[in-house]
């Protein structure tokens, strides 16, 4: 009989083991879910998508880069935190390839990967070219998120 009751004990122990493991699994869902809610997207660039944005008066950020680029590959942590922040929900990010989209790089004057250029709407309202300063590139963003 003793045995009995170690054995409901261990088991009572082990769905209580795992209710908490189940409850953390669904916190971790949930905040994840709530955390993708809140963060800007990023797109590779769509025409079709830009004009649907920028006819809405929305922020765009245009991040010229390319696959080789040092300077690209040292900006991309520091934009994706800002990407995931609830104050650039908001913001598109379209990702234009520096190597391939050169009607794109003769429509907004880019002769260097690392350029960033952000707009409201169609209205350029900032760009750097090589900055990979947290301080650099959120003084940018702030120029189309307030």
């Amino acid at each position: 009989m003793v045995r009995r009751e170690d054995g409901r004990s261990a088991q009572l122990k082990e769905k209580v083991r795992l209710m908490k493991l189940l409850k953390i699994a669904a916190l971790f869902l949930l905040s994840i879910s709530t955390h993708a809610a809140l963060a800007g997207e990023v797109k590779p660039y769509s025409q079709a998508e830009f004009n649907k944005l920028a006819s809405e008066g929305k922020p765009i950020l245009l991040n010229f880069g390319a696959d080789c680029c040092a300077t690209c590959a040292a900006q991309e942590p520091v934009i994706l935190k800002f990407m995931v922040e609830s104050k650039y929900k908001d913001l598109t990010r379209f990702i234009i390839d520096f190597d391939t989209d050169m009607a794109l790089l003769q429509a907004y004057n880019v002769g260097v990967q690392s350029t960033l250029v952000v707009l409201t709407g169609k209205q350029e309202e900032g760009r750097s070219v090589g900055d990979t300063s947290r301080e650099g590139i959120e003084r940018l963003l702030n120029h189309v998120v307030h």
